[in-house]
């Protein structure tokens, strides 16, 4: 037992070094983290360093990655964006994953493999890698154009496809059935119902949970939570011989409408990432090298007819769906190379006697080798592809992009006003607060208010942040500090800070912080009833300016030697003669 701790422990030490040293490199030459973990299971596997062996028994862990990943999809699923993307993603998507995978299919079988075989390995090879193109749009800053909607309704509609594709390939199973299963029609029945409890069990059990954790305010809760909602859901469906990847998509759609969604979702993605890094880390080592080796002029040949193929299809699509032919032709580039869920079916082809292992190994290599022409020919034929300057550029979705074109943080009496003002000018708003009984008022009045703490990265990145235009801090109390909004610009750079202080000993805190504009909630209401109050005892207009204009030049003097000594004593020589405090 000692000793299998020790190797446990020696190999998560090389996994992980290795994983971290190759996804760095691949980040800074641009070809995606995806790529950096599988050659580095390449690297520590039998076949090269041998430092690391067992790469079955860790995919079978790793494979809850891909359970979290389809629970995030879900996540992402809330009856709005469905219904903004439907023709994109039921329209265009499924164009593209039907004639991708039969056209590739067609050049497998004439390769030499059956039909079957075919149909195993084509369907999957016509995906595309989520984890590499969203990451690419992103720092192109290109995921909320018209372009990149459509690219992520295309992944979306992949990404539901893997379950009804790991049926397909199930059916085509050359292997004997096993005595006890269910016939097909029972599976069927047993879908349905699984499928039914679930939704059931996420209207009156998740979300009450989840509420009652809100209330608690307890983060650590919020983690177990998600968690037990993501493995139960799939341990439901394994349960009855179904997919567990299904049953988290379900219960990711069961909670993509509720106040939480931000708040599960920054929960759950590290450990998302951590057993994705993971699957992609066993599949490097699980590559038969040496196979490959023999017959590298197949995988080149075979990438390079991926490739062409799915650019051809993905480009004629486009066009169907009247994009511009460059656009279209971007499109088909971006989506041309294998992706990560091909790995799955093809150990699931593999497992059903479809194709050999080896093969399974060689359309790996495959796969991996498109993925790394993808940004070389993106820069390639970025010229090609850009339109001609004398042309429109293509805009950014406005009011109608999905997301937060602001982000307001904290929706009291304050933060209500702030939203009010930007809806009236169409503005798209998400709301974060913490207030459980303000989110359930909110709700009543129709305002979507998302339960979360605001001053934490990733819930913010989580909440659309990377691409929000605003995001105003209209927070009660002393929360806020100078250290925490120089993280937020940071990390948003392109987002402009606004901040709500209480007083001026707020404000103070916030010395030299990243922020456009901070509004000291206690002067202006108190400057306008001073104005009044000057009014009623019969002051007559000009001299009301100009005490207000004294005040507030004097003040802000005041407020600039106390911010440049740290002390609210400061400059008390400077206090006005109305006397008034030091707020």
């Amino acid at each position: 037992m000692e000793h299998e701790s020790v190797s446990l422990l020696r190999d998560g030490v090389i996994l992980l070094g290795f994983g971290l040293v190759c996804v760095l490199l691949f980040r800074r030459l641009g070809l995606g983290a995806t790529l950096g973990y599988l050659v580095a299971g390449a690297a520590v596997g039998p076949h090269v360093l041998g430092l690391v062996g067992g790469a079955e028994s860790k995919m079978g862990f790793a494979e809850l990655g891909i359970t979290l990943l389809l629970f995030l999809v879900g996540l992402e699923l809330n009856p709005s964006r469905l219904w903004k993307l439907k023709e994109d993603i039921f329209g265009l998507g499924l164009l593209q994953v039907a004639c991708c995978g039969l056209a590739v299919a067609g050049f497998v079988w004439l390769a030499g493999f059956s039909p079957a075989a075919a149909l195993a390995l084509g369907l999957p090879l016509g995906l595309s890698s989520t984890a590499q193109v969203l990451p690419m749009l992103q720092s192109a800053g290109r995921l909320r154009t018209p372009f990149g909607e459509r690219a992520f309704s295309i992944l979306l509609f992949q990404d539901l496809s893997i379950v009804p594709l790991i049926t397909i390939v199930a059916a085509l199973s050359r292997r004997p059935a096993e005595a006890n299963a269910p016939p097909g029609w029972l599976l069927g029945l047993y879908t349905v119902l699984a499928v039914a409890g679930l939704v059931l069990a996420g209207r009156f059990v998740l979300r009450p949970l989840f509420r009652l954790i809100g209330r608690l305010g307890e983060r650590e809760l919020f983690v177990f939570a998600g968690l037990f909602a993501v493995i139960a859901a799939a341990a439901v469906m394994e349960t009855f011989g179904l997919s567990a990847a299904l049953g988290a998509f379900v219960a990711g759609v069961m909670l993509a409408d509720t106040p939480y969604r931000h708040e599960i979702e920054a929960d759950v993605e590290p450990f998302r990432s951590i057993l994705l890094g993971l699957f992609f880390l066993a599949v490097g080592m699980s590559l038969k090298l040496p196979v490959i080796a023999q017959r590298p002029l197949f995988v080149l040949g075979v990438a390079a007819a991926l490739i062409l193929t799915k650019t051809a299809v993905i480009t004629a699509i486009g066009l169907a769906f009247r994009m511009k032919w460059r656009q279209a032709f971007a499109l088909g580039l971006l989506l041309s190379q294998g992706g990560e869920f091909g790995f799955v079916l093809f150990g699931q082809a593999a497992t059903g006697g479809l194709i050999d292992p080896q093969a399974a190994s060689l359309f790996g290599a495959v796969i991996t080798l498109s993925m790394a022409t993808t940004p070389f020919l993106m820069t390639l034929t970025k010229r090609f592809r850009e339109e001609p300057v004398n042309s429109i550029p293509e805009e950014r979705d406005g009011p109608k992009a999905d997301g937060a074109n602001a982000l307001i943080v904290g929706y009291g009496r304050f933060g209500q006003t702030v939203a009010q003002m930007l809806h009236a000018s169409d503005v798209p708003v998400t709301l974060i607060d913490t207030d459980i009984e303000m989110i359930d008022v909110a709700n009543e009045f129709g305002a979507k208010v998302y339960y979360g703490d605001g001053t934490r990265l990733d819930l913010l990145r989580q909440a659309g942040a990377a691409e929000a235009e605003l995001i105003c801090f209209c927070l009660d109390g002393d929360q806020l500090d100078a250290e925490m909004l120089d993280a937020v610009h940071e990390a948003f750079p392109n987002a402009t800070l606004f901040v709500r202080a209480f007083d001026r000993r707020a404000l103070i805190k916030l010395k030299d912080a990243p922020v456009r504009y901070i509004v000291r909630e206690v002067l202006e209401s108190a400057v306008k009833m001073g104005r009044m109050a000057l009014d009623s005892v019969g002051v007559d207009g000009a001299e009301i300016d100009r005490v207000e204009d004294r005040y507030r030049r004097r003040d802000r003097e005041r407020l600039k030697v106390q911010r440049d000594g740290g002390d609210i004593r400061a400059a008390k020589t400077m206090v006005s003669d109305t006397r008034i405090g030091e707020r």
